[in-house]
């Protein structure tokens, strides 16, 4: 029942909005990464969605896995799009972080989730955090392809403030309560957000 709600309220079939959809998901992950730079971003009045932000996705040994965009769209709703390879198997807590940092080799450097006013997690009473995202479902072939509406974050003045905005891929699952992060192990992932 909770899959099927956050799924309602989350996440888009990726044939949904085929412009995004484009640039996430032909060829593997590289050429997918390659095409979105070159198709451009969206425009917000014809498209409905305009890519602001765009990180792109490392593992601990430094290998790119993949991007993640930040969207604005005409209703007000930031969009976050993620295309990744290369990950292990199983449920990951994925969260936009508060520090554009990726350097240190356990990503600690990107600081914790973006908390705006709440506390983490959708099962929180006074939550969920802005950088709080749904847990992401990876299959055995390690892709994860998903798109997530999140109300809550305001990209010019979370991602694109002074110290950045990074995202992180964790080795767990987000239990959606425990505090400050959800209790979903060590980041495995790093991607700092740059303007798009």
């Amino acid at each position: 029942m909770l899959r099927t709600f956050l799924g309602s309220l989350s996440i888009v079939a990726l044939t949904g909005l085929p412009a995004i959809a484009e640039q996430h998901t032909s060829g593997d992950q590289q050429d997918s990464a390659e095409a979105q730079q070159s198709e451009g971003s969206g425009d917000l009045q014809g498209d409905g969605f305009q890519t602001v932000a765009r990180a792109a996705v490392s593992d601990r040994e430094g290998n790119q896995i993949g991007t993640v965009t930040l969207n604005e769209t005409l209703s007000g709703t930031s969009l976050v799009v993620v295309a990744l390879s290369d990950l292990p198997e199983g449920s990951h807590g994925i969260h936009l972080h508060e520090t554009g940092d990726c350097s240190a080799d356990d990503f600690t450097s990107a600081g914790g989730h973006i908390p705006g006013d709440a506390e983490h997690g959708v099962f929180a009473e006074n939550g969920p955090h802005p950088g709080d995202l749904p847990n992401a479902v990876v299959d055995s072939s390690g892709d994860l392809n998903a798109e997530y509406f999140n109300p809550r974050l305001e990209i010019e003045n979370m991602i694109m403030d002074d110290d950045g905005a990074a995202f992180i891929v964790h080795a767990g699952a987000d239990d959606y309560m425990s505090q400050p992060a959800g209790d979903s192990g060590d980041r495995i992932a790093c991607g700092v957000f740059e303007p798009a």
